[in-house]
């Protein structure tokens, strides 16, 4: 594990270590997504159906405890549980992993090591009977991919640069390009060939990324020396004081996800049993509304930059607190074009999910990436991937909620469901509005 190159000049004003973590970000997002878009889709409708649920191995004892917590779950809602607890648990393994390689392997390895866990998942898929085993190798590998390839772009700038929120939104364009890309190319190839063709394109995504990531490795941020033996630096007063700060912003996330994860989960089944898709003669698959998610940031990306590089020249950039808190106020509005969809009597148009993913992911932007931004500047660096994976562990408990929240999607009229989902996630921001002068007291960046 080398240091990069000494005095790289940097591509399009930024360090060439961004770009080459962006591009393998954007094939990890492109197995990665394309997956997450049928999986859902596949279980309701055709695993966890009779003759083909008994081909899983071990799926009986794993139904039995879980419906031993939930209580009996119809098709849909298992298959909502279990996405749940996926995602759940693909969220909160970068905590181990961040602290792997912090501590342990070093990042490089780590990431590594995730890439060809991960590899073998989407491979595993692509079987029915190996299907636990598969979820079981993405969610391990998750971990170490994702604890460890994020908290390598902080190292690419000094404390204070100004590029830094940039870069985020930069990478984030990237794991958007790449959930744009995914659901089109695994939908068609599930539709024309079925979804094990679809999981296998995923597993052959991943190791696209992983190959990107080890060629590019001289531009990278060098490894940080771990110590071997010996007694560990305590944190100092004022890192103590930003580590405080950011364990009290972490409630907030959890309503923005709660949110955020219904777009992954119960919404595919909402498109599919409540929107119009045909268009001429041809049925729109389900998986390119995924897309269309993706592809909605990719849009607007710009254009909210160039709104806060404006507001900057100004002297009227909101503070970081504020961005999030304006972020869930416009994905709650999102969420409620999906209330009012739903009241119409025939099946909607698909110009409110159209309008909804454009709305909702303007609130993606002004939240996410600013969430990574606080909780990346404001660890100690020997943290940071720790406490990136601490930022992950809201989704996680996020999609625990939202995975019972399938029994409440069955029980209710889809206009009330939503209507639920845009109260939580806009009683949030208003929340964070009144909270963010506390915060901004240990979290002086913010």
């Amino acid at each position: 594990m080398t240091a990069p190159a000494e005095h790289q000049p940097d591509l399009f004003g930024h360090p060439r270590g961004l770009w080459v973590l962006a591009a393998s970000e954007l094939w990890d997002r492109i197995s990665f997504k394309g997956m997450q878009a049928m999986l859902v889709l596949y279980m309701a409708g055709e695993l966890l159906q009779p003759g083909k649920i008994e081909r899983v191995a071990g799926f009986g004892a794993f139904r039995a405890g879980l419906e031993a917590m939930t209580g009996p779950l119809s098709a849909e809602a298992l298959a909502a549980q279990i996405f749940g607890l996926y995602i759940a648990l693909v969220t909160l393994t970068p905590i181990a992993g961040g602290y792997i390689g912090d501590r342990l392997t070093g990042r490089r390895v780590a990431v590594t090591m995730g890439a060809l866990l991960m590899t073998a998942g989407h491979f595993a898929l692509a079987f029915d009977r190996t299907f636990l085993p598969a979820l079981l190798l993405l969610v391990l590998g998750v971990g170490l991919f994702k604890g460890n390839l994020t908290a390598q772009v902080k190292a690419l700038y000094a404390d204070g640069d100004r590029r830094q929120a940039d870069a985020y939104q930069i990478y984030l364009i990237a794991v958007n390009l790449g959930g744009v890309i995914a659901p089109l190319l695994t939908g068609t190839l599930a539709s024309a060939w079925g979804w094990h063709a679809g999981f296998a394109a995923a597993g052959i995504g991943m190791l696209v990324g992983l190959v990107t990531y080890l060629s590019g490795s001289r531009v990278l941020p060098p490894e940080r020396p771990r110590r071997i033996s010996g007694p560990r630096q305590p944190l100092s007063p004022e890192e103590r004081r930003h580590v405080t700060g950011l364990l009290l912003l972490w409630p907030f996330l959890i309503g923005f996800w709660i949110a955020q994860s219904q777009v992954w989960n119960l919404y595919n089944l909402w498109v599919r049993d409540h929107v119009d898709r045909m268009v001429g003669g041809f049925e729109v698959p389900v998986p390119w509304f995924a897309s269309l998610d993706s592809f909605a940031p990719v849009v607007l990306a710009p254009l909210v930059i160039g709104l806060w590089r404006w507001q900057a020249r100004l002297g009227k950039e909101p503070r970081l607190l504020t961005k999030m808190a304006l972020g869930c106020l416009f994905f709650a509005s999102g969420a409620a074009l999906l209330m009012a969809a739903s009241l119409s009597a025939d099946r909607a148009s698909m110009a409110w999910p159209v309008a909804f993913h454009f709305l909702s992911n303007l609130g993606w932007l002004f939240f996410v990436p600013v969430e990574t931004t606080v909780f990346a500047g404001e660890s100690p660096e020997r943290w940071r991937g720790t406490m990136l994976g601490v930022a992950s562990l809201s989704v996680s408990a996020a999609s625990l909620i939202s995975g019972r929240m399938g029994v409440l999607y069955e029980g209710v009229p889809p206009a009330q469901f939503w209507a639920v989902n845009a109260a939580i996630v806009g009683g949030t921001g208003l929340a964070l509005l009144v909270a963010a002068p506390l915060l901004r007291k240990r979290l002086a960046s913010a």
